[in-house]
């Protein structure tokens, strides 16, 4: 069985990873920021492939601790990356886990390419683009394939707060009102479940996919359509607000993930099951 070095296990994500791919996983659970902590794991491994996930992903948390978000984000990255270079056994691929952060939002509905020029919306994606930039220089001619997937939105059944599905959910459970008003939901947003991510990983692990891959399902879904799903589930209604603000778009082009990974084609926007 492959063995695989993984960060960020303990994450809604990297605990899917865990649970849906074949391989034979070596954790690290300790501070990525800390280098010695880091080497002292990669040393004691030996890994076919790496999947990076370990970052502070969450925009309010960002916002609290710029500092704290970069040294693990970019910090914990060149950690990872410097103690492999150093092994003589190095493993032959390494997914790292970007986001849809690195492009600008859009003012009407188009479909965002990866080859499109990246102008982080806000400090987590700058963050995002400059440990993908680091890793990109890094292991040019290193015999070690860079695989990056910019992951769009997600949820999970296992998913908190601060993100926008559980922050709905917790919302529509403790307000005692029939009827709720929300703000800022004008918004069209690409979202996956964890299910669909792991796949997708695993297929571009088989065929050594190097390079940017959006990984999305190129379908738009409306964030007031999911609290109001959310609210009729729980036999509540939406109270509707006289003016909304201005919409903003962020779709996956998935022509080139599409290429490597042919995955059903569903209707994302009829099946929501994971949002609840």
């Amino acid at each position: 069985m492959l063995k695989c070095g993984i960060t960020g296990s303990t994450g809604t994500l990297g605990k899917k990873v865990i649970q849906n791919l074949p391989f034979k996983f070596h954790q690290f659970k300790k501070d990525i920021t800390n280098f010695n902590e880091v080497q002292n794991w990669v040393n004691k491994n030996n890994f076919d492939l790496i999947i990076h996930l370990a970052a502070i992903v969450a925009i309010k948390e960002v916002k609290k601790n710029n500092k704290r978000a970069y040294k693990v984000n970019v910090g914990g990255t060149k950690n990872l990356v410097n103690s492999l270079l150093k092994k003589k056994n190095k493993p032959k691929w390494f997914f790292y886990s970007s986001s849809s952060h690195v492009y600008k939002l859009n003012k009407k509905m188009k479909l965002t390419q990866e080859n499109e020029k990246a102008k982080p919306q806000n400090y987590y994606g700058k963050t995002k683009l400059i440990a993908e930039r680091y890793l990109t220089n890094k292991l040019r001619n290193k015999k070690i394939s860079l695989c990056i997937g910019r992951i769009f939105s997600f949820t999970d059944k296992k998913q908190k707060k601060p993100f926008i599905v559980p922050s709905l959910i917790d919302k529509i459970k403790k307000n005692k009102s029939k009827k709720i008003q929300f703000s800022n939901l004008n918004h069209y947003r690409d979202f996956s479940s964890t299910n669909h991510i792991t796949k997708t990983i695993y297929q571009l692990f088989k065929k050594k996919s190097e390079g940017v891959f959006n990984i999305a399902t190129g379908k738009p879904i409306h964030l007031e359509k999911i609290a109001y799903l959310l609210c009729k589930k729980n036999n509540k209604i939406i109270k509707k607000t006289k003016k909304k603000d201005s919409p903003t778009f962020l779709i996956a082009d998935i022509k080139k993930i599409s290429r490597i990974y042919n995955f059903s084609k569903k209707n994302f926007r009829n099946n929501l099951s994971y949002f609840y």
